[in-house]
Order: structure tokens, then sequence, then C-alpha cells
């Protein structure tokens, strides 16, 4: 058996988080799942970190494969990751906190599939990110409400499918309001999962898929968190005004779903690279939520028990894991999910040898910064106390980003056209 002696353990991590980026590509997945031509007009609308790199794979698709048959529509994206296309216009906008920009792009979209016939197909693209990126309110809520929402929903520690519970029933688009939208036409969604358990109503709030949560359990998240609402929302909360499209509506019979990339498929691509390096790796699970913290206790207690006790699997090997943990910000610091999971597991460990770990957003920012994640190492610990760092406090202060960024451990990507939620390895040696 041979250990990635060959390179370093950060190496060897980076070539795992590869690994699952590159499965995850649009320029991979879409060609597969192209959908057949209608004898109408084609439409494409998307929103979401990965939407523009989506939409420029499928115009190259298209265009080799119907090239007589044109295409048109918007995209949406977030600010930096927009790629270049030919008749599909893309439209930048902020995530998380949506802005003016998004807002004017969701009409954009609306007005883009209204008047359709049976005869027009709708190809919608879709990836996380996509919720906070088409942000048109339901009637009688401000975008500013909506940003307040938002920012409020971010820091209570609500996990994603919680809060894309409420951001469905505040919105004119997601819940499957767009897919009603394009009724008569035919609607194809093609998705990239980047949440936990692959719920196909949480992905960007599910805009063309129908939802069986309601009204009131959006008020339950709301009450749960404390989030602050207007007296114009609760009530149309409480009457089911602003309830979602659910499964028996006859505007979602002409739609079909295809997942075309997931945290699963890029763990799993990790795995194989390092069966080939000479590394067994565990997959430990694709939907692993809780606080950031917590997990990464739990993580650290797993990783004791392989090296104890050779349990759950022998070392050398790898433990993958992905999944959406929250941060519930109570510090100074700008949180950071996999940077204040990998600070909790390093404090945890306590420079046990020949222990190290990756852990990075798939879609390149972590939390609040553009920044992917982070990697430690046995040494972690002692640089930081060389350098007169104090752990504890900034994992208290939600400070784990300036934490790693004075020891140079951060994971910067740029922007990587995919999300498929959060990716977590932890390498330990013989």
């Amino acid at each position: 058996m041979t250990t990635p002696n060959t390179f370093s353990h950060k190496a060897f991590l980076n070539t795992l988080f590869q690994a699952a980026l590159d499965v995850a590509q649009p320029s991979k997945c879409i060609p597969r799942h192209l959908p057949q031509k209608t004898t109408g007009q084609t439409i494409v609308i998307g929103a979401g970190k990965a939407s523009a790199a989506m939409a420029q794979a499928l115009e190259e698709a298209w265009a080799k494969t119907y090239p007589d048959s044109p295409i048109s529509g918007v995209v949406v994206t977030r600010y930096g990751y927009a790629v270049p296309c030919r008749h599909i216009e893309i439209i930048e906008a902020a995530h998380p906190v949506p802005d003016a920009a998004g807002l004017n792009a969701s009409k954009r979209i609306l007005d883009s599939v209204s008047g359709l016939t049976q005869e027009d197909q709708v190809i919608v693209l879709i990836s996380g990110g996509g919720s906070a990126l088409m942000p048109l309110p339901a009637d009688g809520i401000s975008l500013e409400e909506k940003q307040n929402i938002n920012q409020a929903l971010l820091k209570s520690g609500a996990n994603i499918i919680e809060m894309n519970t409420v951001r469905r029933h505040l919105s004119a688009l997601k819940g499957g309001r767009l897919a009603a939208a394009c009724y008569p036409a035919k609607v194809t969604t093609l998705l990239i999962s980047d949440v936990p358990g692959d719920d196909l109503a949480s992905i960007a709030s599910g805009p063309t898929v129908s939802d069986t949560t309601t009204c009131a359990d959006a008020l339950t998240v709301i009450e749960k968190y404390q989030i602050p609402i207007s007296d114009i929302i609760r009530n149309n909360l409480n009457n089911g005004r602003y309830e979602s499209i659910k499964p028996d509506d006859k505007r979602l019979s002409n739609c079909t779903t295809t997942m075309i990339a997931t945290p699963q498929m890029a763990l799993e691509a990790a795995a194989q690279v390092a069966q080939k390096l000479g590394v067994p790796s565990l997959i430990l699970g694709d939907s692993i939520e809780g606080e950031a913290r917590e997990v990464g206790l739990v993580m650290a207690g797993i990783a004791r028990q392989v090296t104890t006790f050779g349990q759950p699997i022998k070392p050398p090997c790898v433990l993958l894991s992905g999944g959406e943990t929250t941060v519930t910000l109570k510090g100074n610091g700008i949180g950071g999910r996999n940077v204040e999971y990998l600070l909790s597991l390093a404090i945890s460990l306590q420079g046990a040898k020949g222990i190290s770990a990756l852990a990075a957003d798939t879609d390149g920012v972590d939390g609040g910064a553009d920044i992917a994640g982070a990697i430690i190492d046995d040494s972690t610990l002692e640089q930081a106390f060389n350098q007169k760092l104090a752990p504890n406090h900034a994992l208290q202060n939600n400070d784990a980003h300036s934490f790693f960024q004075a020891l140079n451990a951060s994971l910067i990507t740029g922007p990587t056209l995919t999300n498929v939620n959060d990716f977590r390895a932890i390498y330990i040696e013989k």
C-alpha cells in the first residue's frame, strides 16, 4: 500500500478536493443531460453560483446537437462568477444577502417566460445560491425587508432547510412559482445540489418544484429563531396568502427535474482518487449538519478512534464527509462554517500526531469571506502558540478566518463555478 509520501499531506488533501470539484463541473455534467428540442422556442433561465457556467456549457452542447435551433434567455449568478455566453444573458447580483441587481434579474427572468405555449420549452439551470440571487418578493414585501430577514436568518443558526422554508413562502418565484409562471410550456430543470439530502424544494428554495411545507411551517421557523417580520408578512402567513405551489397543481404537470451533480458524487470522486493513490477512504456521510464546532468535536472523536483502535477503519486512511453545518454568530468575527469546524477539530485533537484535515465550501466562499476554507495538521496549534494566537478565543469570537489567515493556512480557490456543498477530509497516517 502506498501512502502519499511523494508529496505533502496538504497536497494530498488538495488533490482530493480538486477531484470533488472536477466531477461537479457543469462542462462535464450538462452535456449528459441535454433535453430534446421542441417545435417551439427554447428559453434558458437560471440562478445560482454555478448557473453561468451551466449556461455556457448548455450553449456549447446545444449548438453541437441542434445547430439550427436557436436559444435565448437570462441567468443570474453571484458577482465575479459570470462567464461569457453568446445567446444567454448573464447578470451578476449579490449573495448571500440579495440586492437590487438580483431583484431586477428576477423580473427579467419572469418576463422571459411569460406568454409561452405548449410547443415551447424552458430549460432551468439551478444551483446553490439561487435563493438569494432571485429575491423577487411576494406582494406586500419590500426588497429591504427581504434583505433584513435574510441577514437575520444567516446569523440565527438556522439550517439551510429551515432558511429556505421561510424564503419559499416570502417569494414570487420560489416554492414552484417560477414553474407555474412557465405553464403551459415544457419545463426541464437541471440541478446542482448543495443541500443535505438533495432535497429538491431546498435547492435555491425550489423555484420549479412543488413544496410540501406550509405557511405555518415558515412561521414556526420565524418564531423559533425570533426573526423580526412586519405585521403584513405575519398576517399573510397566518391566512395562507403566501402559500407555495403544492404537488397536485396542474401547472407542474409538464415539468421534469434532473440532479446532474450532488455532494455524494463529489465525495465518491475524491474516494476514487484516494484509492488510486493507495489510501483507503471512508465516506461518513454527505449530509452532516449541526453547529460547525460541534461537528468538529465529533470528527475529532472519530479520528482518535481510528488512530487508537483502528475503528471504523484502519490507518492510513482518509475520512470524507459533506453536508452543511451552521454557525450561530455571537462574536465579532465573520463566521465561516468550514473554518469554524476546522478550528474546533484542531483544538479537540490537541496536536495529535499524524492527523491533517481540509474543509472547504465547493463554491469557493466560506461564510462572509471569499475564502473556500483552510487546512490543518498536527503542527497547527504549535504554530498558533508561537505566534501568540489564541485558538479558543478565535473560536468563541467566530473569527476562525482571521486565525487561519495569520497562519497562512487559508484555502483560496476563487470562483469554482460549481457548488455541491461542503467538502471535508481528514487524513490519518499509519
